[in-house]
């Protein structure tokens, strides 16, 4: 079995930084989970822990049901694929995806089928011959798979891989490894900070904020029930609205009876706030178009609340035919209110 276990872990650099604080999280066999969070959260710190690349302060590391924390990298089992590709310059794409196989005394003929079906499955068999200055980013970051691939490993550890991309390439690439793996089925543990790699490659996302984790679900589950004020704020684009429930009791507003004493914030999703009033039971607000911004088949309208300094944005299909300055009215469900507490920062509902 290909699991992952990480039990209570945590690392901690000198002076008494804390990087991960105390993270626990299973991966089961052949699941594909992604660690989200900003620049600084400990996801990156987390992963070269599994990998064996940092030094776990406490806690342990779980592969395949044993204990790894004082194993060497190459005693785990892993193969690791980086973000700078990682690649031997002086060497063909063939030497770079039989160098750590030869290291190990693989025999030749494994060799070289491993690397033949490696090859064919990445679609970089014409370029076995090459060095890697040859090739484009996307071919390195598939040369850089391929290794990774050869090694037949219990699991795969992503460490950004596509953030040297141009977009185009990182879609395509998204394409691929998600292929990858469900081919394979493949244990995988990836590190992002981009929200639409996320959501698109994960079985499960573990959002982490400041070495802790927020939340762990589907991305359907993280997308619409979010756990904390920090996953409504970081995920989706544009993020989540946040108001203060005080203002949307204001000017007489009749709120759903069913909102949770403890809830002091509203969140609403841009896409929730409508410009038609629907027919079932909603809210309506007012304020000032202050921005619209065309976005290919769809707009962002950033709007100044009415009697506060509160910004919103609204995401609708099209362009609508609205002038900046003017005022508007836009409607939200009572189903659409996502409650939370802002001294807790949790859900209340």
């Amino acid at each position: 079995m290909a699991t992952i276990d990480l039990v209570d872990l945590k690392k901690t650099y000198a002076g008494n930084v804390p990087a991960v604080r105390g993270v626990n999280l299973n991966v089961a066999d052949g699941e594909f989970i992604v660690l989200v969070g900003p620049s600084g959260c400990g996801k990156s710190t987390l992963l070269r822990m599994v990998a064996g690349l940092e030094t776990v302060t406490e806690g342990e590391v779980r592969i395949g049901g044993n204990k790894v924390n004082d194993k060497e990298p190459a005693d785990r089992d892993i193969a690791m694929v980086f973000q700078n590709y990682a690649l031997y310059p002086h060497m063909t794409v063939r030497g770079n995806l039989e160098y750590g196989l030869k290291n190990r005394g693989v025999p030749r003929a494994e060799i070289d089928k491993r690397v033949k079906e490696a090859a064919e499955l990445l679609e970089i068999a014409p370029m076995l011959d090459r060095k890697p200055r040859q090739l484009s980013g996307g071919q390195r970051q598939r040369v850089a798979m391929g290794r990774a691939l050869v090694r037949v490993p219990a699991a795969f550890l992503f460490d950004e891989p596509l953030s040297n991309l141009d977009a185009k390439l990182r879609v395509q690439m998204r394409v691929e490894i998600r292929r990858l793996q469900r081919r394979l089925k493949t244990t995988s543990l990836y590190v992002t900070h981009d929200q639409i790699e996320a959501l698109t490659l994960a079985d499960r996302l573990v959002v982490m904020n400041g070495g802790l984790v927020e939340q762990v679900g589907t991305p359907t589950e993280v997308y619409e029930r979010p756990a904390t004020l920090f996953v409504a704020s970081f995920i989706g684009s544009p993020p989540m609205n946040l108001i203060p429930l005080e203002y949307m009791r204001s000017g007489g507003r009749q709120l759903p009876a069913s909102l949770p004493s403890a809830a002091d914030v509203i969140g609403i999703r841009p896409d929730a706030m409508l410009l038609d009033k629907p027919n079932d039971a909603s809210v309506t607000l007012s304020g000032t178009l202050e921005l619209l911004e065309p976005a290919g088949g769809e707009s962002h309208i950033y709007v100044r609340l009415e009697g506060s300094d509160q910004p919103i944005v609204i995401r609708v299909q099209g362009r609508p035919n609205i002038a900046e300055g003017s005022k508007i009215d836009f409607h939200v469900r009572n189903v659409d209110f996502h409650p939370f507490n802002n001294e807790t920062r949790k859900r209340t509902d």
